[in-house]
């Protein structure tokens, strides 16, 4: 009998040690995650194609607004790009172990905001995540070096042996790019965008 109730005893401790552990506040300096006010845009869809779904679904997200059409966050990303090695992957741009930022092929979608979720999500097979690592503000900087990268203008001005030193400022036309188009001759509008629920 001594032995069972010494037994229930000590595990209840251990039980209530490991909850007590858990719902613990953090240590002074400990960094917290903050939630996400009201309101706030909670991601982005990556590709226009949806399975099932007879239009495509694009998101925009009103935080990119400010680095379209704006040449001191591409100065800044190109920077940012260089002090952070992304060109140990990317080769300025051109490509090498990861992929070229420069030919306008873009798999997660070439959209800013688009290109702010790889680099906050990371991506499969070698892309880190880097939200939560790099201040966001930073991360939108890179967004737009990197989408400017593959833009005629950026293209035109190099004249160098190392591309991607001129870059020239995103466009707000190509925040219109879904990053996808339907195949010729396809009876599904896949050019629609979904507007809010059930449309």
């Amino acid at each position: 009998m001594y032995s069972r109730f010494h037994t229930s005893w000590a595990l209840g401790i251990a039980v209530f040690g490991t909850i007590a552990g858990c719902a613990r506040s953090p240590h002074p300096g400990e960094a917290v995650a903050a939630p996400s006010p009201p309101g706030a845009v909670q991601g982005v869809i990556d590709s226009a194609l949806e399975p099932g779904v007879s239009h495509t679904l694009v998101t925009t997200d009103p935080r990119a607004a400010e680095y379209y059409d704006n040449a001191d966050a591409v100065g800044t990303g190109k920077r940012l790009f260089q002090q952070y090695n992304c060109s140990g992957c990317h080769s300025n741009g051109g490509g090498g172990m990861g992929p070229s930022l420069m030919d306008g092929v873009w798999i997660y979608g070439g959209r800013l905001e688009q290109i702010h979720q790889t680099l906050v999500e990371g991506r499969p097979n070698g892309m880190p995540s880097w939200g939560g690592k790099i201040p966001d503000k930073q991360l939108w900087q890179i967004s737009a070096y990197v989408r400017s990268l593959s833009l005629p203008q950026t293209l035109q001005a190099n004249t160098g042996p190392t591309p991607s030193q001129n870059p020239a400022p995103v466009p707000r036309s190509a925040g219109q790019d879904t990053g996808w188009a339907a195949p010729p001759d396809t009876t599904n509008d896949y050019g629609a965008t979904l507007a809010g629920p059930n449309q």
